[in-house]
């Protein structure tokens, strides 16, 4: 029986519920917190993801994925503290996040030197895959990498490959944070087909942030994905455009390919939380319950359609690539 893994161990698909497909706990600057510990308050940020979680598995969601990875600031064993006080499913990532550069850890090792040499990459995403993260036991359940507006660079090029050879060996799924309004998901299209990847098994993260619903039709009806995730984030598009695009997406008979998000971090050290909170006061773990689900069924989508994008999808997208 195929099972999914997740912080606290395997389960079974049919127990991931109500699913958040795209949502962090913590972002962080690794170095910045290990160096200028004032920053940091690990017992305060704990306790406050604690009761953020909390609260959104009051509001009926069952997991959340969390493609938090190098770069990102990953640390298996906080999210391990925090979910042993959370009634909730944690998926988490393996992967590299990078919009330009490998990590300089890569810059001068496998296919950097030669060609002809496999990228290390590969194998330390099949441990995490496979056996599990950092000596804790934890798998990943998916692959995450990035393209943005710079474009397919050699760096975010040879992550994307690295992700694709770790894809064919384990089955894993893979999540690709996209720029759409560059259509940077043809991109992704293009070279993870050339790697034999199959559509799929292909989340292109952030499809929502764009309003070109023909575009996004073309990559549902190849197949892929499309994460509708980051409702909240309205500097970059407002609420409401966000849920017509979700509304016709729908209507052209799409429900199968769409996934709901928010993108929100119980922490994001990225930009000042004061300034983050006063700015962006909708981006966070309630917005899509509290607004968008009550506006999508009052323009027409129906509860099967909602069940379909938070349910169904989920579980057919990460059970199938269970390693």
């Amino acid at each position: 029986m195929v099972m999914v893994p997740t912080v606290r161990g395997e389960v079974d698909p049919a127990a991931l519920g109500t699913t958040l497909m795209h949502e962090h706990i913590f972002v962080l600057t690794t170095d910045v917190q290990l160096n200028y510990p004032d920053e940091w308050d690990e017992e305060q940020r704990v306790a406050d993801a604690v009761a953020r979680l909390t609260e959104l598995k009051g509001l009926g969601v069952d997991t959340i994925v969390d493609p938090t990875v190098v770069g990102l600031g990953r640390f298996i064993p906080r999210i391990q503290r925090v979910n042993e006080q959370v009634d909730l499913n944690i998926v988490v990532a393996t992967g590299v996040y990078t919009y330009e550069s490998v990590p300089n850890f890569f810059r001068f090792r496998g296919p950097a030197l030669d060609p002809s040499w496999p990228d290390p990459m590969v194998d330390l995403f099949v441990r995490d895959l496979t056996e599990g993260i950092a000596g804790t036991g934890v798998r990943a359940g998916l692959l995450k990498c990035a393209i943005d507006q710079e474009g397919m660079t050699p760096g975010v090029e040879r992550v994307l490959r690295a992700v694709g050879a770790a894809h064919l060996r384990t089955g894993a799924p893979v999540m690709v944070h996209t720029h759409p309004g560059s259509q940077r998901g043809l991109e992704v299209s293009e070279l993870l087909r050339g790697l034999g990847v199959r559509p799929d098994r292909v989340q292109l993260a952030h499809s929502g942030d764009s309003t070109d619903v023909d575009h996004l039709s073309e990559l549902a009806e190849a197949g892929f994905l499309l994460g509708m995730d980051r409702f909240g984030l309205e500097t970059t598009l407002p609420t409401a455009d966000r849920i017509a695009t979700v509304v016709e997406l729908v209507r052209r008979g799409f429900a199968e390919r769409l996934v709901l998000s928010h993108d929100a971090a119980c922490y994001m050290d990225w930009v000042d939380p004061a300034i983050s909170a006063a700015a962006l006061p909708n981006w966070n773990f309630r917005h899509i319950h509290d607004t968008v689900l009550p506006a999508l069924a009052e323009q027409g989508v129906t509860p099967e359609q909602i069940t379909t994008m938070m349910v169904d999808n989920p579980r057919r997208f990460l059970a199938g690539g269970a390693a």
